[in-house]
């Protein structure tokens, strides 16, 4: 592939990735939020939050790059939350037809080889990597939860629930605790404690 069709094809991506920065998160938008976050925002801070772990039996580049893909089949897709009546195999089917699709605009690349790879390998579940990804989509999104709380003023107790005791990784454990101390001692609906 010559220089100037590679180019194109990454443009052609990075196009359906631009729908990630405008597509908001679902759960969010059905709560009331004002503003929520989109896609991409979740995706970036979990990048971010895999940066910051500290075990030296995972392979912390590609828990990165896992966490910055995981959710890309939802620039086609949508994202789809378990209220939505669609099945997890349904879901499933129809991010994975997502997936193919965006990496098709990456032509037989290694990085569309790579990116695919990477979004299965979360979906599968299997390895130590996706497992923390995993870990981290959750704590990301009770992070997020407990800030809404503050500024919207909002009960968010549903996406805790829905988190509950399914953290494996200690060092996840351990932020995990400490937002639910800050959401404690900031009272059950997030709004600072009456004086």
């Amino acid at each position: 592939m010559s220089l100037d069709a590679k180019a194109s094809s990454v443009v052609d991506f990075l196009s359906v990735v631009e729908r990630l920065k405008r597509t908001k998160r679902t759960g969010w938008i059905n709560n009331g939020i004002s503003g929520p976050e989109s896609i991409a925002d979740h995706m970036y801070r979990m990048g971010i939050m895999a940066m910051l772990i500290e075990d030296p039996t995972l392979d912390r580049h590609r828990c990165i790059k896992m966490a910055i893909v995981h959710d890309l089949a939802e620039a086609l897709v949508g994202d789809i939350t378990p209220y939505d009546g669609v099945s997890k195999e349904k879901k499933r089917e129809m991010e994975l037809d997502g997936m193919r699709e965006i990496a098709k605009t990456l032509g037989d690349s290694e990085y569309a080889k790579e990116i695919e790879a990477l979004w299965l390998e979360y979906e599968d579940d299997e390895t130590a990597e996706a497992h923390l990804v995993h870990d981290l989509d959750k704590c990301e999104m009770i992070q997020q939860a407990m800030e809404y709380e503050r500024s919207d003023g909002k009960d968010l107790e549903s996406f805790f629930a829905s988190t509950k005791g399914i953290f494996r990784h200690p060092q996840v454990q351990s932020w995990v605790e400490e937002i639910y101390r800050r959401r404690k001692n900031a009272g059950a609906s997030g709004a600072p404690p009456s004086s």
